[in-house]
């Protein structure tokens, strides 16, 4: 197997001999840096008891309610028992469906998560990638296909040009699952996240088009971005419960169960509807300090800019020299894509993201 570099490393290996400032702002990966919800870390403690027990791989009834109600409350979608799973994290779920499914051709869009495409290679899949670009608003479109894909990875909102596909556009796509037999998968990771309107999801557009039993459909979602607690690993699949009865049998054999005390905190976090709104106010304020130093546009999700530049890596270089780590949008797509653009993530408190904007301006 040939596996690209992972994007970090790249960035790593272009900066080892950039002379640079002693404090460096890094804006470079998706990590939010805001604290944990104390009544989470509260949570974990109260339930490491449980360290003496082994995990269930179809996760405790506990977290699983608490999953489905949050799909009940935020999208109005009411699952049944057997069309959710918890996962540790939706990475891992990411690289090991592909495995399970075993796709002949896979596409997804590009730039991407590069998790999708170390998927791909795992699985032997042949790859379409799916290009956005200012033309297509950067949303992949279903005229970009080439007939033959039996898996699609949808990514939306997106990662890293935090586009938004309105519930019509998601629909069309469930409409092509069921019309060609592909399985679709929608990484909603960052439906949280929004600025104004919530995003929808795919189950959602599944609902609306009749295909009330989610065949060939499915989403992935996280903790992480919606209660700043990456390191509890808590998401979930949900959807198709005939591939999910199949893929659960495949997960036993994986080692991928949740540890019972951070189902437990996970539970707690699910639960919540607090925190994520502060959160969410924290990333507007700097989406709006990020329009009025760089005169860019709020998007509709994420907490990232993808900002255009002249040359990515021209750029990225004098950023680092004047203490500012930004993602050549290159590192992240294949065949140009992503090629003058940067990432920029706004993960931080306020003041440090207005100082490290006015320097990236300086260089605008």
């Amino acid at each position: 197997m040939m596996f690209e570099k992972y994007p970090f490393e790249k960035l790593n290996e272009l900066l080892k001999d950039v002379p640079h400032p002693k404090e460096v702002f890094s804006l470079t990966i998706g990590e939010p840096q805001f604290e944990t919800p104390e009544f989470i870390e509260k949570s974990l403690c109260k339930n490491v008891k449980y360290l003496n027990k082994y995990a269930k791989t179809a996760g405790e009834e506990i977290l699983k309610k608490s999953q489905r109600d949050f799909i009940k409350r935020r999208f109005n979608v009411e699952l049944r028992k057997d069309e959710l799973i918890p996962t540790f994290g939706t990475r891992e779920v990411l690289f090991n469906f592909p495995l399970f499914l075993k796709p002949r051709k896979m596409a997804f869009p590009n730039p991407f998560y590069q998790i999708y495409e170390g998927a791909a290679v795992a699985a032997g899949s042949k790859i379409n990638y799916l290009e956005l670009s200012e033309k297509n608003n950067f949303k992949p479109c279903l005229s970009q296909l080439e007939g033959d894909e039996d898996f699609i990875i949808l990514n939306s909102p997106n990662n890293p040009t935090s586009s938004v596909m309105n519930l019509d556009e998601l629909c069309e796509w469930v409409e092509y699952a069921l019309k060609k037999d592909v399985v679709i998968l929608n990484d909603e990771c960052y439906s949280e996240l929004y600025t104004k309107n919530p995003p929808p999801s795919i189950l959602e557009a599944s609902m609306k088009v009749g295909n009330r039993n989610f065949k060939n459909v499915l989403a992935i979602n996280s903790i992480s971005k919606r209660s700043s607690a990456p390191g509890l690993r808590s998401g979930f699949i949900a959807g198709d419960r005939e591939i999910l009865k199949k893929y659960l049998l495949f997960r036993t054999y994986t080692g991928c169960a949740i540890p019972l005390p951070l189902q437990y905190a996970a539970k707690a976090a699910w639960e919540d509807e607090e925190y994520p709104e502060i959160f969410r106010k924290k990333y507007i304020e700097n989406f709006e300090v990020a329009k009025e130093i760089l005169g860019v546009d709020i998007p509709e999700a994420t907490f990232y800019i993808w900002l255009k530049v002249d040359d990515d890596i021209k750029f990225t270089v004098e950023a680092y020299k004047r203490g500012v780590k930004v993602l050549p949008g290159r590192f992240m797509g294949r065949n140009s894509a992503g090629e003058c653009y940067v990432r920029i993530a706004l993960v931080y408190d306020m003041e440090k993201i207005k100082t490290a904007l006015n320097i990236l301006k300086e260089i605008l």
